[in-house]
Formats: C-alpha cells, sequence, structure tokens
C-alpha cells in the first residue's frame, strides 16, 4: 500500500549517492529542487512540474523541521518533515524526495551535485532573494534554472488568507454562541 502512494520514494542520504552514480553512468540529468513544502499548494505543484520538466530524473530536498522553523518562525512548520515527505513522494513528477536539516542547501548539492539546480523566480539575480548556494552548483559544474512563480500561490499568503477568513467568521461565531 505504501508504494502506491510514493513512499519508496523517500530516500536517505546513502541510498541517493548510490543512486545518483547509476544515473550519472546512464547519462541521465538529475534535477534537484528544494523548499519547505509546509503546506503544499497550486505554486508548488506548477514549480515541480517546470522543475521535472529539465532532466530526467526530480529530486526533491525538503527542509528539516528545525531548519523551517529557523527559517519560518514559531508555529512552522504546519506539517512535520515526515509528512512533507510522504506528500511529496505521492506527486508523478517526483522521482526521490529527501530531507536536508540545513537552512540553505549548499551541503545538499555538494553532496549530490545535480546538473540542475531549480529555483523560484523570486530567486533571480539582481533584484531577487539571495541564493547563497549558486557557488556551490557553479563550482561544480552544474546549472541553476529559475522557474516561474504562480502568482497569488504561496505557503505565506494561504496562511494569511486562512487567518483572515477565521477573523471574518470569529464575530459571527461569538454572536451565535451568544444568542443560545
Amino acid at each position: 500500500m505504501n508504494d502506491c502512494l510514493g513512499f519508496g520514494k523517500i530516500v536517505d542520504w546513502d541510498t541517493i549517492l548510490v543512486l545518483r552514480q547509476r544515473w550519472r553512468a546512464e547519462g541521465k540529468t538529475v534535477v534537484w529542487t528544494n523548499g519547505c513544502f509546509d503546506l503544499l499548494h497550486l505554486g508548488h505543484i506548477s514549480s515541480i512540474r517546470a522543475a521535472k520538466s529539465k532532466g530526467d530524473i526530480l529530486v526533491v530536498g525538503v527542509n528539516g523541521d528545525q531548519s523551517v522553523r529557523g527559517l519560518k518562525g514559531i508555529g512552522r512548520p504546519i506539517y512535520p518533515a515526515k509528512e512533507r515527505l510522504q506528500m511529496l513522494a505521492a506527486l508523478e513528477d517526483v522521482d526521490h524526495v529527501i530531507v536536508f536539516e540545513e537552512p540553505t542547501p549548499e551541503d545538499a548539492l555538494r553532496r549530490l551535485r545535480p546538473d540542475v539546480h531549480c529555483k523560484g523566480a523570486d530567486y533571480v539575480p539582481g533584484g531577487g532573494k539571495p541564493l547563497p548556494e549558486a557557488h556551490v552548483v557553479t563550482e561544480y559544474g552544474g546549472r541553476i534554472e529559475f522557474l516561474p512563480l504562480l502568482p497569488g500561490h504561496s505557503t505565506s499568503e494561504l496562511i494569511r488568507r486562512i487567518r483572515e477568513s477565521q477573523d471574518e467568521a470569529a464575530p459571527e461565531g461569538a454572536a451565535a454562541e451568544g444568542a443560545e
């Protein structure tokens, strides 16, 4: 039953490094993308699909729980890493998914050495967010691809909309409780 959900796609570092050697020998293009994937949404799906189109094998790196907490703050992640890995593994475009504990994927990229590292367009040099791992990818001869973002579809935006809808509903709920 777990295989039909893609849980066999969840791998550890020893396994992914053995697979990487095989893929290299087979001449396959390995693509890496990463993120917190705190609440899976259409923006994530769009980016994952775009990343998969850049090569043969898509490996998705997922920030560990402590890493997400450090990057996003108290109350995050919404889902623990194990569940985030399982959700991503269930996606058809994802070949393998792996957790990394550092705040940035520099060490993960240094180990895996994917041919292509994909990031969202919000990281484009000259106006985007910093991309500390860029030098690692350049050093081993990989390339960086920037993926288009789906406007209005981010985890932060989704959380904001949920909170707004709760705030709007709260006074009505409070009034209804008082009427009983």
